[in-house]
């Protein structure tokens, strides 16, 4: 199975760093907006594709604008929502991190299934800055489900720090804040 890791294309609050890291809830960026768009010109999505996406506003709206029209199936899900990397374990979530509620998310994003996750506690603080030892059982039950999902290509679209943590796993391999994906960009790996 392929696994197609994007980052979320430009948000707001990357603009004016570290001042907009306090913002609530940032949305796509015009510039985001656009790089969300031209993933499609990178992946012919079909409705055999699959996208799992982080609950937050700008990983929501990249994938919105990246299926659009063709609108694969699309799940919601908390196990890749925001995550601190490399984890420090005296970190706290900022403001834009914090996940959407549940609510929020099938008001303003209908066609998303959300994932109902064994953990009530996932959906309202995330995955951010539980520990290493956690992370791992979750990331290793998470990419299970993947697996019993019997795709051929599954598109995840998520943070930078996520997406690092979940590739490390996967490699397993050492990486860097150097390895992070920039703005709408994309990795693919195997499991």
């Amino acid at each position: 199975m392929d696994i197609i890791f994007i980052r979320h294309a430009e948000g707001k609050h990357t603009i004016d760093l570290p001042n907009s890291l306090y913002l609530e809830d940032p949305t796509l960026t015009v510039k985001g907006e656009s790089q969300a768009r031209s993933l499609q010109q990178t992946f012919s999505l079909t409705l055999d594709d699959l996208m799992v996406i982080s609950p937050m506003r700008r990983t929501l709206q990249t994938a919105s604008l990246f299926a659009h029209p063709i609108m694969c199936e699309s799940i919601v899900h908390p196990f890749v929502g925001p995550r601190v990397f490399p984890l420090n374990k005296s970190g706290n979530t900022l403001p834009c991190d914090q996940l959407l509620a549940i609510e929020m998310i099938r008001e303003d994003f209908p066609s998303f299934h959300i994932h109902q996750a064994d953990d009530p506690h996932l959906w309202k603080n995330g995955i951010n800055t539980i520990s290493q030892t956690e992370f791992e059982l979750i990331a290793r039950d998470f990419l299970n489900w993947c697996k019993s999902l019997k795709k051929d290509r599954l598109f995840i679209v998520s943070h930078d720090g996520t997406i690092t943590a979940y590739r490390e796993l996967i490699k397993n391999v050492a990486l860097t804040r150097d390895d992070f994906l920039h703005d709408a960009g994309w990795v693919i790996e195997k499991i």
